[in-house]
C-alpha cells in the first residue's frame, strides 16, 4: 500500500509540473532563457525527479551565464539518469568551457560510449584534447567520425585548428576550405582559414576572409571572437586607428574570458577631451600587458594638464615601480575574482571615496586615442619607467664577478597552451646561443625553471647563472632592476621582457612575422632600443637561432654595445 501511495505521489508530482515543463521547453525555443528559468525552477520543485526539467534549468542558466548554477542543475539531472548522452555531453560542454577540461573529457567519452563517433561529442571531445596539445589523439578521435560523417562541416573544421596548431598551416587550410566547401556559410571555418592565411603571409586575404565571417557570425561570442581577431591583424600589418577600435571587442561582455570592471564612474570615450578631467585607469590583460601599455601613460598625463588628475590601479606587484615611474600619478592595486565563471575586478583603494574620480577606463582604452599610427609612439631608448637605483647598484656589483658580457635570458612564459606554443622555440633550439662564448647567461625566467637550466649543463655544457636572494614572479621592482643591471637580455616577451625594456634595458625581443605587437613596423615601437629577431619562415626556429647566436657573438666580441635599435 506504501509503494501505491509513493507512486500516485510521484504521478501527481509530474503532473503538476508537467505545464511548467512545457513552458520552460517553449522559451527555451523562443530563447526567452529568463523565462525559461523561472519555469524550469516551478517544475523542478513540484517534481524534483523531472530530468528533462533539470536539463532545461541548466540550459537557461547557462545561457543566462550563470555557469555555476548551470553545472549544479546539470549534474542533478545526470545523477537521476547516468546513462543520459545529451546530458553528459551539454555538461561535458559546460565544464570545457569553464576550463574542468579532465571532467569534459571523461563526460565527452562517456557520451560516446552510447553513441560512438556522434559528430558533435566527437567534436567536442577532439577540441579538449587540443586545448592540451594532445594532437595525435584528437586526430584518432576524429578519423573515424569522419569515415563515418564526411559530411558533418564542424569535425573538418576542427580537424583544420589541430593541424594548424601543430604548425601544418597549408594543411589547415585544405581543412577548413572543405568545410566551406560543404558549407560556404559556416562562418567558423571561414574565420579560422582567415587565422591560417594570415599566418601564412596572406594578410590582405585573410582580413578580407574574417570581415566576411563577420558578417556571418552566427552568435554574439562569435562575433566578438571574430572582432577581437580581426584587430589584431589589422594591428599587425600596421592599420593602428581602425585596429584599435575593433580591439574594443575586449571589453565586451561576450568576449572569451570577459573582465567586468567595479567602477561606479562614467567611463571615458577615446576621441573625447580629457583636459581637467580626474581619471582612473584600470590595468588590464596580462601583466606583462599593463607594462606594454604604459607607454602612453605620459601623453595622458599631458593631455590632462595642469588641473586635472591621473590614477593608475594595476597589478599589486607592479604598484612600487609605477609609482616611482608616474610620480604625478596616484598609484594603487586592483583587485580581481571569480564571481559566476567571469572575472570581476575591484578598485579597492578607492571604494570609500569616488568623489576624486569623475571619469575612468581600461588602460589600453588610451591608445585608441593617442597612438592611432605608427608615428605617434615617441622614440624614447631611455624607456618610461623608473628602477630603483639603489637596487641597480647592487645587481652590477653581486653580478660583477661573472665574466665576459652579462646576458639576461628568457625563453619561455608561465602560460602555454595549444595557440601561444607556436610562438615560443623548444628549449634544445636555444643550444647555439647558449654556447657563445665571451657571455655569461643570467637567469631572469620565472617559475620552476631547474629542468632546463640542469637542462643546459648538461646537454649544452653551459651553466645559467640562477641570481640569488631574488623571487622572479613577485620581486617585479627588483626585476626591473637586476636588467637595468645587466649588458643585454634576450628572449620573447613575456612579463619580465617587458619590465626590462620599459625601464630602458638593452633589450633583444624574439618574435614572429605576424605578431600584432610589431605593428606592421621594422622597429619595436612600444620600446625604442628593443632590437628585433624573427623567422622569416614561420617557426624555422633554427634558421632564427643561428642569427641570434651570430649577432650575439658579435656583441660579445665588441669593444662597445653595438647599435640596437635595427631589425635581425
Amino acid at each position: 500500500m506504501s509503494r501505491l501511495r509513493g507512486e500516485l505521489g510521484a504521478l501527481k508530482a509530474a503532473k503538476q509540473a508537467l505545464p511548467f515543463l512545457k513552458r520552460a521547453l517553449g522559451h527555451i525555443a523562443g530563447k526567452d532563457y529568463a523565462a525559461a528559468r523561472e519555469a524550469a525552477q516551478k517544475a523542478v520543485d513540484r517534481d524534483p525527479s523531472l530530468i528533462h526539467a533539470w536539463h532545461l534549468l541548466a540550459i537557461a542558466r547557462e545561457q543566462l551565464g550563470d555557469w555555476p548554477g548551470a553545472l549544479q542543475a546539470y549534474e542533478r539531472g545526470l545523477s537521476l539518469d547516468p546513462a543520459n548522452p545529451p546530458i553528459a555531453n551539454d555538461l561535458g560542454r559546460l565544464a570545457f568551457k569553464m576550463e574542468m577540461l579532465p571532467q569534459a573529457e571523461a563526460l565527452f567519452r562517456h557520451y560516446l560510449a552510447f553513441r560512438p563517433n556522434a559528430p558533435e561529442s566527437t567534436n567536442n571531445l577532439a577540441c579538449v584534447l587540443r586545448s592540451q596539445m594532445r594532437y595525435d589523439e584528437a586526430i584518432e578521435v576524429l578519423k573515424p567520425a569522419l569515415q563515418a560523417h564526411p559530411d558533418k562541416v564542424m569535425l573538418w573544421n576542427t580537424l583544420g585548428t589541430v593541424m594548424e596548431d601543430m604548425g601544418e598551416t597549408e594543411q589547415a587550410g585544405l581543412f577548413y576550405g572543405e568545410a566551406l566547401r560543404l558549407d560556404p556559410t559556416q562562418a567558423k571555418a571561414r574565420y579560422n582559414l582567415a587565422n591560417a592565411m594570415f599566418a601564412a603571409g596572406q594578410h590582405d586575404e585573410a582580413i578580407n576572409q574574417c570581415r566576411e565571417a563577420m558578417d556571418g557570425a552566427r552568435t554574439s561570442e562569435d562575433l566578438t571572437m571574430m572582432r577581437f581577431a580581426l584587430a589584431t591583424m589589422l594591428l599587425a600589418t600596421g592599420r593602428l586607428g581602425e585596429g584599435w577600435d575593433a580591439y574594443a571587442a575586449r571589453l565586451e561582455r561576450t568576449y572569451y574570458d570577459p573582465v567586468d570592471f567595479v567602477v561606479p564612474v562614467p567611463r571615458w570615450e577615446p576621441g573625447t577631451d580629457l583636459a581637467g578631467r580626474r581619471l582612473l585607469l584600470v590595468g588590464e590583460q596580462g601583466l606583462g600587458d599593463e607594462v606594454l601599455f604604459a607607454n602612453v601613460v605620459a601623453d595622458v598625463e599631458q593631455a590632462l594638464g595642469c588641473s586635472g588628475r591621473l590614477t593608475l590601479a594595476v597589478t599589486d606587484r607592479l604598484r612600487t615601480l609605477f609609482a616611482r615611474s608616474f610620480p604625478q600619478a596616484e598609484v594603487g592595486a586592483h583587485a580581481s575574482q571569480k564571481v559566476q565563471g567571469r572575472t570581476a575586478r575591484r578598485i579597492p583603494f578607492l571604494e570609500q571615496d569616488w568623489s576624486r574620480i569623475d571619469a575612468w577606463a581600461p588602460l589600453g582604452e588610451a591608445l585608441r586615442h593617442f597612438r592611432r599610427s605608427i608615428d605617434a609612439y615617441p622614440h624614447r631608448p631611455q624607456g618610461f619607467m623608473t628602477p630603483d637605483p639603489d637596487r641597480v647598484l647592487y645587481w652590477r656589483d653581486a653580478l660583477s664577478g661573472l665574466p665576459g658580457r652579462k646576458v639576461g635570458l628568457l625563453w619561455t612564459s608561465m602560460v602555454i597552451d595549444s595557440t601561444r606554443h607556436r610562438h615560443f622555440a623548444p628549449f634544445e633550439k636555444w643550444a647555439p646561443v647558449l654556447q657563445t662564448p665571451g657571455v655569461s647567461f643570467v637567469n631572469l625566467q620565472y617559475g620552476d625553471q631547474s629542468q632546463s637550466i640542469e637542462r643546459a649543463r648538461k646537454e649544452f655544457g653551459v651553466e645559467i647563472h640562477q641570481p640569488a636572494s631574488i623571487d622572479l614572479k613577485n620581486d617585479l621592482d627588483d626585476v626591473a632592476a637586476l636588467a637595468c643591471a645587466l649588458d643585454l637580455t634576450v628572449g620573447f616577451s613575456n612579463a619580465s621582457f617587458n619590465l626590462a625594456a620599459a625601464c630602458g634595458a638593452s633589450t633583444w625581443l624574439l618574435t614572429s612575422s605576424d605578431n600584432w605587437a610589431r605593428l606592421g613596423a621594422e622597429h619595436y615601437a612600444w620600446y625604442s632600443q628593443v632590437r628585433m629577431f624573427w623567422p622569416r619562415v614561420a617557426a624555422d626556429w633554427d634558421a632564427l637561432m643561428g642569427d641570434l647566436a651570430a649577432a650575439l657573438g658579435e656583441y660579445a666580441r665588441a669593444d662597445a654595445p653595438i647599435a640596437t635599435a635595427v631589425g635581425a
